[in-house]
């Protein structure tokens, strides 16, 4: 008998934390008399208000998932969806992914379109709207990572990629600073897109990269392509501090879409750099790995701004290396000498060769 009425307890008090739980409420509210949580916003309200408090990166990577969220659920309450029903959604939208020779079979777009509402419900746990042990899209797995494709390319690639970038298209000089750039700094697209002429420090020569995760460093750059930037710069009208250095000639800064005509040139003449989609990206991977073989990784995590040990374990701790172990490696990398750099390590020249820049 006793059992009996211990399992018809057990059913109700779970039925009565069912039933709090879809009205918002905790039992401490009801014990406390504190106010219930504010009335539930649908999926087009709370997104755009989320989509106004998120930086312009990532309101650009998950703005084209909320949208597709909005077109699905756009008048359902954030409290509504189950965790099945987010991953059907991520199944579907999986499915209508554009297919691109470098598709991973959607992959990627499951991905962000769990990210953007994972990004939506912390919002909704912040404002009280929801309890974290009610956010459905936590309980929804992301699709496992395949490894990447990319790697760091040979000297000869390198080299007749430099030679093609400089002697083709509407810009050359443009192109090979560019590709100087991103080979000596291994910075980001974004990174060289967001560089003004503040960042821009002649005397020791660095320069402040703003890149993602709201990061900022300051990199090495060879005396050489500091010149080269601004004269760049004061040639095309980066007058003030503010303005952007890389710029067309017309005076007008450059966008990612430069980035999109330079590879697909490129590719044109070479197809080999089509048929692997070579990108920018890979001078990341080239000169990285390039660094990791000769100074360390280390030297190489510092080079990269990976220095949050996050994913390196308590070592990197203790093993962190400075903006001159990275100057040293830029150094022996370009073969000139670097205003941080005191010592024979500066210029070894290990590297095929001075890299070209723009001519004059």
């Amino acid at each position: 008998m006793n059992n009996r009425a211990d399992s018809r307890l057990s059913a109700e008090l779970e039925a009565a934390h069912l039933l709090l739980e879809r009205l918002g409420v905790t039992p401490e509210q009801l014990l406390t008399g504190a106010r219930p949580r504010p009335s539930m916003p649908t999926f087009e309200e709370y997104i755009e208000r989320v989509s106004q408090a998120v930086s312009d990166s990532t309101r650009r990577v998950y703005g084209t998932y909320w949208t597709k969220v909005c077109e699905v659920w756009g008048s359902r309450r954030l409290d509504e969806p189950t965790p099945l029903e987010i991953g059907q959604l991520t199944e579907r939208i999986r499915k209508q992914a554009l297919v691109r020779r470098n598709s991973r079979g959607g992959r990627t777009a499951a991905e962000h379109l769990i990210s953007a509402l994972r990004c939506v419900y912390r919002y909704a746990v912040a404002d009280n709207l929801i309890t974290e042990a009610a956010n459905p899209a936590v309980r929804v797995a992301k699709p496992r990572r395949l490894a990447s494709t990319r790697r760091g390319l040979h000297d000869d690639q390198l080299a007749v990629i430099l030679e093609v970038a400089g002697t083709t298209g509407n810009d050359p000089n443009l192109d090979t600073l560019i590709l100087r750039l991103h080979i000596e700094t291994a910075c980001r697209r974004g990174g060289a897109l967001a560089l003004h002429r503040s960042d821009l420090d002649p005397d020791q020569c660095l320069i402040r990269l703003h890149e993602k995760g709201e990061t900022v460093r300051w990199q090495p750059v060879s005396p050489a392509l500091m010149t080269a930037l601004l004269q760049h710069g004061e040639e095309r009208g980066a007058d003030s501090l503010d303005d952007q250095v890389l710029r067309y000639r017309s005076g007008k800064p450059i966008t990612r879409r430069r980035y999109d005509y330079i590879w697909a040139r490129l590719g044109r003449h070479l197809p080999w750099v089509a048929v692997q989609q070579i990108s920018t990206h890979w001078l990341r991977h080239t000169t990285l790995t390039w660094v990791e073989r000769n100074f360390g990784y280390a030297v190489a995590r510092a080079y990269a701004g990976h220095n949050s040990g996050r994913d390196a374990g308590t070592t990197s701790t203790y093993v962190r290396a400075d903006v001159q172990e990275v100057a040293e490696a830029l150094a022996a990398l370009t073969g000139e000498a670097h205003p941080l750099v005191r010592g024979p390590k500066a210029g070894l020249g290990t590297c095929a060769g001075p890299l070209p820049l723009p001519e004059r």
